[in-house]
């Protein structure tokens, strides 16, 4: 008897589901390519999902990887992340994949992923990265990592990347979300808007409050974004 109350409403539940949406898709659908038409009416992880009898091999393709790109005057590195919003057939799939392009010397800053762990391997150059664990501990494993290298940075910990070379560097990583989303640690608390509290920053990290102050008011630049970039490399 406690079987049959169980399935009763999964059995609503999939018979509501089946008659929302627009197609018929397979009990065990392959993929769930992401879509702005919201009349296909299947929703899965923030995107509608495309009728499969639309979809193209496109949906799955993204070409120019291998291109380098413009690094920031600032960091002296520039991110490619590509996610469900530039690969459609990523939804659902939990991947997303990123070129690091480095100057010599350039730095991806102190940053953590809210929805993702990281894998990347080194092409070219040499990389000083590594990651911090939490609270208590804030522990630091650090390796240099030359071309052929893989290093992890486990789910949400801060992490970073140096070129320690003398000439450009390239790295390749993967993460197990479709949109690991990035926040960069110092862009995230002085570069706030509108601006925190001086008092609370300066007693947080230690800092004069006139030294907090210069802080805020410096430009922070996202290691991804496309409005400060030097010529190609």
């Amino acid at each position: 008897m406690r079987i049959a109350n169980f399935l009763v409403p999964l059995s609503i539940l999939a018979l509501a589901f089946s008659v929302s949406v627009a197609y018929d898709p397979s009990p065990l659908q392959d993929f769930c390519v992401a879509t702005d038409d919201t009349s296909s009416g299947a929703f899965v992880n923030g995107k509608f999902c495309k009728d499969p009898e639309h979809v193209t091999a496109d949906d799955f393709y993204h070409t120019g990887l291998n291109i380098a790109r413009p690094t920031s005057d600032q960091l002296g590195v520039r991110t490619n992340l590509l996610t469900v919003e530039e690969i459609p057939g990523l939804n659902t799939l939990a991947l997303s994949i990123v070129r690091i392009d480095f100057e010599a010397g350039g730095v991806n800053p102190p940053h953590h992923h809210p929805r993702a762990s990281e894998i990347i391997t080194v092409l070219e150059g040499t990389l000083y990265a590594g990651f911090i664990t939490g609270n208590p501990d804030h522990k630091a494993f650090v390796k240099i990592l030359k071309a052929g290298d893989v290093f992890v940075f486990p789910f949400g910990l801060i992490h970073f990347q140096f070129n320690i070379s003398k000439s450009p560097a390239v790295a390749i990583a993967a993460l197990n979300s479709q949109n690991p989303g990035v926040v960069t640690s110092a862009n995230t608390i002085f570069g706030a808007v509108p601006s925190l509290n001086l008092q609370l920053l300066a007693r947080a990290f230690h800092l004069d409050k006139n030294i907090v102050a210069n802080l805020t008011k410096q430009e922070w630049v996202n290691p991804s974004d496309l409005n400060s970039y030097s010529s190609y490399y």
